[in-house]
């Protein structure tokens, strides 16, 4: 019935479906088996795409050749800039979707790809033979054999939905869960875990009063994801921002006695950074509000997704609460929000090339590895799809390094520390943030996508242009003299210092509060000059100027990060004794008790701040 493929993935996520564009792209006869091929894609979760370090992930997919900025930009209906006022290592992009858009856009990107069939069936075993997977077998007792299987089931794995005190089957709402696949692979000797995650309610936006709500716009000028030539957006739809109140509180306090989290039904663990209503006000007890952000699902849909009131109390106790919230008195909800608890596998038994350790040939990406997030979720998809080509092909595996790109940082943590809780990306995780920013992604890894055959000669050509125009332009504010006749009313209206005596133009970007764009506005001449390039090498070029010392830093300090590991932590340390540390890097420093200082550096939790302490505690 079916001929042999060289790649099955199994699930149709966002891993999924990068796995599955990523192998077909370069060349491999890929299956994509899902349990419905009506939810390829789907936003199980909030409707957007980007934020603080997720953001740079997606860029870097985009930048490798992958698709998920491509149909984010085809599908958003809001964009902003996040952290703008800091520096350009925490510019983080992110984009309002619209959720029924997104998942099409996806389907119809998949079906158009060459090599690309499907497969509506639940997968309920691995074909292994000699310690190597070499098929899958489903729910119809169907056998389709490959030479290497990916497995990206989310949350689908013996999947349980909570509600108070209701406990349904299912890896999202309306969708039955996947049985068998943990119970082979646990026989396989793997060791499996259980995580949860959390969804709000979702409500009928006319039944809102957004009057009484703070409006939130998107971008003036808003950009996107991709460095293709995807189109700019042209409207936008807001968001908008209220908040819970004691009222609220009270109410939902009254749900506790049915809770599944409180009463010991969950037994995984959740997002510590992304906890239910009702744990932050069991947690944050001193805080009289808290802040919600009510999101659009789409352009046309009046669903509205509740940002910040993920929750497992009882329908009713949810809709109660919901209507003491300012703007939501008169509320409709669609459907209550929900806990779900699922299946998933430690990373540390996978290679970096996300292989299991155990089975040859056999890939696992996304949530199974214990991560949370689209993001995560789609930059392991990609890598996994990449590896399990190569692998098959005899090639060279593709391991980016936590140098060059946020997505290495992920796979290193998940494989080399492990995790216990859902995973998150945060910038704060990388030691490189500096180096890795959300501008220069096309930069970093186009050529590396470009030799892997996902990204195609053009984007390789509007790379080497963007370098050679930031190289230029470069030059050219290093050696341009501004007279102070011409600039000093301009630094003196943004209360900087004027100047005495000629200065470069790259002299005066350094100063904090000014930018190129002040000059350039002061200076017709170098308005004129400018004018000539793109936006983007502009921008680039003005974040090499200015924070020129610090990108040389980051550097040196790469070049050292491998003396770490000579760094012996001789005697046991109570580290609650080191209050400088963050709570979190206290509490995983203490349980690991490391060997080394690059040991210490690779906990999941302890930020490159916290290793700063460290060394110093220890004279180092």
């Amino acid at each position: 019935m079916f001929p042999e493929y060289d790649i099955i993935v199994v699930g149709a996520g966002h891993a999924g479906c990068e796995a599955a564009a990523a192998a077909a792209k370069m060349g491999s006869k890929v299956l994509l088996a899902t349990m419905n091929m009506n939810t390829i894609a789907q936003m199980s979760c909030n409707p957007a795409m980007g934020g603080v370090a997720k953001g740079q992930i997606v860029r870097e997919v985009d930048a490798l050749g992958g698709m998920s900025g491509i149909i984010t930009d085809e599908t958003m209906i809001q964009f902003r800039m996040l952290n703008k006022s800091k520096g350009p290592a925490m510019w983080s992009p992110r984009a309002q979707s619209d959720r029924m858009r997104f998942a099409e856009a996806w389907r119809l990107s998949l079906e158009q790809t060459e090599n690309v069939d499907f497969w509506q069936e639940m997968v309920t075993a691995i074909e292994v033979e000699q310690g190597r997977a070499v098929g899958v077998r489903t729910s119809l007792g169907i056998t389709i054999r490959a030479k290497a299987v990916v497995l990206t089931n989310g949350t689908f794995l013996n999947g349980i939905i909570h509600i108070g005190e209701k406990q349904l089957g299912g890896g999202r709402s309306a969708e039955k869960s996947a049985k068998g696949l943990t119970e082979q692979l646990v026989s396989l000797g793997f060791e499996a875990g259980r995580m949860k995650t959390g969804t709000p309610p979702r409500v009928d936006g006319r039944s809102l009063d957004y009057n009484r709500m703070e409006e939130q716009f998107g971008d003036e000028n808003p950009s996107k994801f991709s460095y293709t030539e995807t189109t700019l957006l042209a409207k936008q739809r807001s968001c908008f921002i209220t908040y819970t109140n004691s009222d609220v509180h009270e109410i939902l306090k009254t749900g506790f006695e049915k809770s599944p989290m409180f009463q010991g039904r969950i037994q995984g663990l959740g997002p510590r950074y992304c906890p239910s209503i009702e744990d932050k006000i069991n947690r944050f007890a001193e805080r009289d509000r808290h802040q919600i952000f009510v999101e659009p699902e789409g352009w046309s849909t009046v669903e509205v997704y509740v940002n910040g009131f993920s929750s497992s109390l009882p329908e009713d106790v949810q809709l109660k609460a919901l209507r003491k919230i300012v703007g939501f008195e008169n509320a409709k909800m669609f459907r209550p929000g929900y806990a779900i608890e699922y299946d998933f596998f430690p990373p540390t038994q996978l290679n970096l090339t996300l292989e299991t350790k155990l089975v040859e040939n056999l890939y696992f990406a996304g949530q199974i590895n214990g991560t949370t997030g689209y993001e995560e979720a789609a930059c392991q998809g990609l890598m996994a799809g990449i590896n399990a080509h190569n692998k098959i092909n005899e090639k060279a595996p593709f391991i980016l390094k936590r140098s060059e790109a946020y997505i290495g940082v992920l796979i290193d943590d998940l494989v080399n520390k492990g995790t216990e809780e859902p995973y998150r990306m945060f910038t704060s995780r990388a030691e490189h943030r500096i180096l890795l920013r959300q501008d220069n992604a096309d930069i970093r890894l186009t050529k590396l996508g470009y030799e892997l055959g996902l990204a195609d000669e053009s984007r390789l050509k509007a790379v080497d242009k963007k370098i050679a125009e930031t190289a230029e332009i470069i030059a050219y504010l290093n050696n341009k003299p501004i007279e102070p006749g011409d600039i000093n009313s301009m630094l003196e209206s943004l209360g900087s210092a004027p100047i005495v005596e000629k200065q470069r133009a790259g002299q005066l970007i350094k100063r904090p509060n000014i930018e190129i764009h002040h000059i350039a506005e002061a200076i017709p001449a170098v308005k004129e000059y400018l004018s000539k390039f793109k936006v983007d090498s502009v921008e680039q070029a003005e974040i090499a100027v200015k924070y020129e010392s610090y990108i040389e830093k980051e550097h040196t300090m790469a070049a050292k990060m491998g003396e770490l590991e000579n760094y012996i932590i001789k005697d046991k340390i109570n580290y609650r004794n080191i209050p400088a540390l963050s709570a979190e890097a206290r509490e995983k420093l203490l349980k690991v008790q490391p060997e080394t200082i690059g040991q210490a550096s690779r906990i999941s939790g302890v930020s490159p701040a916290d290793i700063s302490v460290l060394m110093v505690y220890l004279g180092k």
